[in-house]
């Protein structure tokens, strides 16, 4: 990282070096041949994919990712862009000036006796009462224990059920939980089962362990492409959400999160169409019901435990000549994961051919449809029924476009629903296209090869990133030569110390600004709701606290100051108004999101809210006179002179919502000196 400039402020460098170390060990462990000498067996593709968790871009994607590329044996040198290696006057890179990187390499990962004893305290712990936990945290070993813990009365609302419970990174808790009961250490919920018509997989079953087991039972099915639909779910999955999140969160969390609110799950979609049913235990009772049915019940309680998901092995019938096809579809910011979709689809088809029209026809069909800005994933029943049976004509796939559109209908408030039902429907013409008579050649016959059910580590057939640098000479050496950075070493080892790192002092204090929600207007109370979060509040800090002598400025610019607090008017919405203080970061957060503000517009002007609003009043920053640029020429009389004129031209530019991935941090600690 440090050899090609990949770090700048180093915050998340030691996150990107832990990827890179984490897919370094991994393809160690495959059976690839050996790389040459100083490569490991990671590919370039392996590579791109490795930090696709890691956000943050401050230095740049390219340096990152060349920092990642140069250990991938199949990997051209030229690609590689500056770094401390080889000079810019070198006529071609030279391999051996690069860190040699040794398979192995001696690096120490969890050591077996650790795991071991890790295995031994938790057989101890399945058949052991659970005791009453002062945090707060209980970990059942069985089912029975988990019931029995509900059924002792301690458990109230405020008391939450998780496995990997990364589903707080997506739904941030508006109130915070005195209890958790964690469900994860329940062998049974673990467990795989699989049998000839299918695989079984424990609800809490990490999403990472999932694609394994796909992956795996590719190899195990009994026709040549009865695979087919386990290797595309494997790979479907592998582009939700992160490594890191599918190596902590649960298959079953994934569903359950599907269930209860509106999220836009792709496993549930991708499920959904290959057939899938779950397990249910509703307190002495075990219900097997279809994932569709799963998904349209009301929001489970924590009396109902979901157990484990069943994925049907779907193989083409040969004496029925019917042929299967599976496809699954997704249209995401972000081709390699890490984005939720916008709207998401998988199809599972049999195809034979009618003999009497000489055509195909779709003798079964699942249409599944999701994140398009409904409560949960679908079936497209009323497509589905028009398409089975029928011959693949250009205008019977009209008619199932013109239908699908009445189907799938956004929630009013969706963003972009004309794309999402663009996108849908786009994805339905793809998978009907190469069956279709008259809008591609008519295909007779639909054959499957064995290539294309091969199990493939490359998942994601994206075209690989590339680059050209070209850099002029300089005769002021050694400015512009690519020269190492000072200190890149402890921020690459995660030696280098930011607030996070230092050891809170004791009985500190954690704050949280509380942020107005409407521009220009008189602040007249802030009180709280009432909630566990807000009996933790120790103070609130506001302008009115200002010692007599202080100043209320948070910040001093060339425009002038600005003030720490909007006291009493909040001058625009977001301006800080006070802080709340509490014993913990979360109980500081908490309490900041349930502040209620009670405002008045009385004698104040509207606010300006756009461009042409500013100039419509007359209002402008006062700009420095050193900060005009120095006039060149006459401009005036260019204008007059020229060829080419531009009568009147306007161009706007809209705001920008900046995704801040290190927010401003500071630690104070008083001294009486």
């Amino acid at each position: 990282m440090s050899g090609f400039h990949a770090s700048q402020c180093g915050f998340c460098t030691p996150g990107m070096c832990m990827s890179i170390f984490s897919s370094l060990i991994n393809a160690d462990k495959s059976k690839r041949p050996e790389p040459p000498n100083g490569f490991s067996k990671l590919t370039v593709s392996e590579a791109e994919k490795a930090f696709s968790g890691n956000l943050c871009r401050c230095t740049g994607y390219r340096p990152i990712v060349d920092a990642c590329k140069s250990f991938a044996s199949d990997v051209d040198l030229e690609d590689l862009g500056l770094n401390i290696f080889w000079k810019r006057s070198d006529k071609d890179p030279d391999v051996s000036k690069l860190p040699s990187y040794t398979l192995g390499g001696g690096i120490c990962t969890f050591p077996d006796f650790l795991k071991s004893e890790i295995q031994s305290s938790l057989n101890h712990l399945n058949d052991a009462c659970i005791p009453a936990s002062r945090e707060g945290w209980y970990h059942p070993r069985s089912i029975k224990q988990y019931y029995e813990l509900l059924n002792s009365g301690v458990f109230g609302e405020s008391t939450k059920v998780i496995v990997g419970n990364t589903s707080s990174g997506v739904y941030k808790d508006q109130d915070l939980y005195n209890k958790y009961i964690d469900i994860g250490g329940i062998p049974e919920l673990s467990n795989i089962v699989r049998r000839e018509e299918g695989v079984e997989i424990g609800a809490a079953t990490t999403i990472s362990r999932t694609i394994e087991i796909l992956q795996e039972g590719c190899k195990s099915v009994y026709s040549p492409n009865g695979g087919m639909v386990f290797r595309k779910l494997a790979e479907h999955m592998s582009k939700v959400a992160t490594p890191f999140v599918r190596n902590t969160a649960s298959l079953g969390g994934n569903l359950i999160l599907a269930q209860k609110y509106p999220f836009p799950s792709d496993i549930a979609t991708i499920l959904l169409g290959a057939g899938s049913t779950v397990c249910l235990q509703v307190v002495a009772e075990r219900r097997h019901i279809t994932l569709e049915e799963f998904l349209e019940q009301p929001p489970l309680d924590t009396a109902t435990l979901l157990l484990s998901i069943f994925i049907p092995h779907w193989i083409s019938d040969s004496e029925a000549e019917t042929s299967l096809v599976f496809e699954t579809y997704r249209a995401a910011p972000r081709p390699l994961g890490n984005a939720v979709s916008y709207v998401n689809a998988a199809f599972l088809g049999g195809v034979s051919l009618d003999e009497l029209s000489d055509s195909l026809v779709l003798s079964s069909l699942h249409l599944a449809f999701g994140a398009y800005g409904t409560e949960h994933a679908i079936r497209a029943r009323k497509v589905e029924k028009f398409l089975t049976g029928k011959s693949l004509t250009a205008s019977v796939v009209l008619g199932a476009i013109q239908l699908l559109r009445e189907t799938v209908v956004p929630m009013e408030g969706t963003s972009h629903p004309e794309y999402r039902v663009s996108a849908a429907v786009g994805f339905l013409f793809s998978f009907l296209s190469p069956l279709s008579e008259g809008i591609t050649e008519p295909a007779k016959t639909l054959t499957i090869s064995s290539a294309d059910s091969a199990d493939t580590d490359d998942v994601c057939n994206l075209p690989l990133s590339s680059r050209r640098e070209t850099i002029s000479s300089d005769e002021y050496k050694p400015v512009g030569e690519p020269i190492k950075k000072y200190g890149v070493e402890i921020q690459a080892s995660g030696e280098a110390v930011y607030v996070d790192d230092i050891p809170a002092p004791k009985n500190c204090l954690y704050g949280e600004f509380i942020y107005s929600t409407q521009p220009l207007a008189h602040v007249k109370t802030i009180k709280f709701k009432s909630s566990l979060a807000s009996e933790k509040i120790i103070a609130v800090v506001s302008a009115k606290d200002i010692p007599s002598g202080g100043q209320n400025i948070g910040s001093t610019f060339m425009f002038g100051d600005e003030p720490l607090f909007g006291d009493p008017i909040a001058e625009y919405a977001g301006q800080a108004l006070g802080v709340v203080l509490a014993e913990t970061q979360r109980y500081a957060d908490m309490a900041a999101k349930q502040v209620v503000i009670e405002y008045d517009t009385k004698d104040l002007s509207p606010p300006i809210l756009t461009v042409e609003q500013a100039v419509e009043n007359n209002s402008y920053f006062k700009v420095p006179p050193d900060l005009y640029p120095k006039e060149v020429g006459d401009v005036s009389k260019g204008m007059t002179e020229a060829d080419h004129k531009i009568p009147s031209a306007e161009v706007q530019l809209a705001s920008e919502y900046y995704f801040y991935m290190e927010t401003q941090t500071a630690l104070a600690i008083p001294d009486d000196v």
